[in-house]
């Protein structure tokens, strides 16, 4: 179990992991599609272990993994937001869905010249985070993505994705973005929701692009560990909290095919990380995170192996010959929160892209909806009219 002596703020730990999410999607970006030769040969035995900044942006950059996952918050605050307000439409898995289309529209508007959602005729959707002229850029995304939310936005609305799947994707796209979910809804906390039933809003989420069940079933059990570890009030004891999601997920989606595969590499992942062999070996036993269950396995892993150190969780989690980024932003949102924002090393802040709207996004996340929009106009006019204040 780990004791951190002053236990961080919950409101810390939901900065910790959003951050820690991009911190770990930004050092694991600049090496995703390298070999291990090529990335030893560069950085050193030890692999990459700080951010190699843009030249032309003079930061950090982030994937589509963040961005995805910003706009995961931004569809999720809007709802609740819409429920606040007595509206008819509130369905929270329309409004990520709604939020996932915003965000195709920053990849089909990617290299314009970017003036104003308006100039460029993006029409209004339920995202705020349009008028951030950074997110229009190409990083790298899914193709999956890109093309089950084209699907998505020729057919009818739903809010049962894995009831009406578009494909049968298995690839990590889906388990990397749905952290806010866990970051929203502490059950015991601020939600009537109960534990699974935020375990299956978050493999929802994932669904909406990725149709095959270990597409989706590990976004379940990262954010079951991820809320876990938010609602603990004593000292954390991570492979508790790995085994309950383990046991609860069974029982969640019991007869599920992806079981027998989820089920072994969460144990894989457990009994790997208290051996005594090189990182990069275990690592290689769980895959290399081009897939859900591979992600899930080794950010587990990672944050098992190192639970009280969030820069060797991090550099293990990405210095492999696999998608370094999606590993790295699943450890960085599990080993963030149970690192809190203040604990974290200044290096993993200092250039991060987008710093500031990563805090206020998580702030928000880690906020109620103002009882009275009209005294919080920052609030309305992000999440009611849908722009930066």
């Amino acid at each position: 179990m780990i004791s951190n002596g002053l236990c961080p703020s919950t409101a810390d730990r939901i900065r910790g992991s959003l951050v820690g999410g991009a911190a770990g999607d930004a050092l694991g970006y600049a090496i995703e599609f390298q070999s291990e030769a090529s990335i030893f040969s560069r950085y050193g035995a030890e692999g990459i272990t700080s951010y190699e900044y843009d030249t032309h942006r003079g930061c950090a950059l982030f994937s589509d993994d963040t961005q995805m996952t910003l706009f995961s918050a931004a569809g999720i605050l809007a709802a609740d937001t819409a429920r606040a307000a007595g509206r008819e439409d509130t369905s929270l898995l329309k409004y990520v869905c709604r939020a996932y289309l915003d965000w195709l529209k920053t990849q089909d508007y990617a290299g314009f010249r970017f003036r104003s959602r308006k100039d460029l005729q993006i029409p209004n959707g339920v995202s705020w985070i349009l008028d951030i002229p950074e997110l229009f850029s190409l990083r790298a995304p899914g193709n999956t993505c890109l093309a089950s939310l084209r699907t998505r936005a020729k057919a009818a609305e739903t809010d049962d994705f894995i009831g009406t799947p578009v494909n049968n994707s298995k690839g990590c796209g889906g388990v990397m973005r749905t952290a806010p979910a866990a970051l929203r809804y502490l059950p015991g906390v601020n939600t009537a929701l109960t534990l699974p039933e935020v375990d299956l809003i978050s493999a929802q989420m994932a669904a909406v692009t990725h149709g095959h069940p270990l597409g989706y079933l590990p976004s379940a059990v990262i954010n079951h560990v991820l809320s876990r570890i938010l609602t603990e009030t004593g000292q954390i004891d991570l492979k508790a909290y790995v085994l309950d999601a383990r046991e609860t997920v069974f029982a969640l989606f019991a007869g599920n095919p992806g079981l027998p595969v989820l089920i072994g590499l969460i144990d894989r992942a457990v009994l790997l990380s208290e051996n005594d062999l090189p990182d990069l070996d275990n690592i290689h036993r769980l895959g290399e995170g081009w897939v859900g269950e591979e992600t899930m396995a080794i950010a587990l892993y990672c944050v098992l192996r190192y639970p009280s150190d969030f820069s060797k969780c991090l550099q293990t989690a990405v210095n492999h010959r696999g998608d370094s980024d999606s590993t790295g932003a699943v450890a960085g949102n599990l080993a963030g929160a149970v690192t809190g924002y203040d604990a974290i090393e200044e290096k993993w802040k200092t250039g991060l892209e987008l710093l500031p709207v990563l805090l206020e996004i998580a702030d928000d996340l880690a906020s109620p909806v103002p009882a009275d929009l009209e005294a919080a106009p920052e609030w309305k006019a992000k999440y009611t009219e849908m722009r930066r204040p």
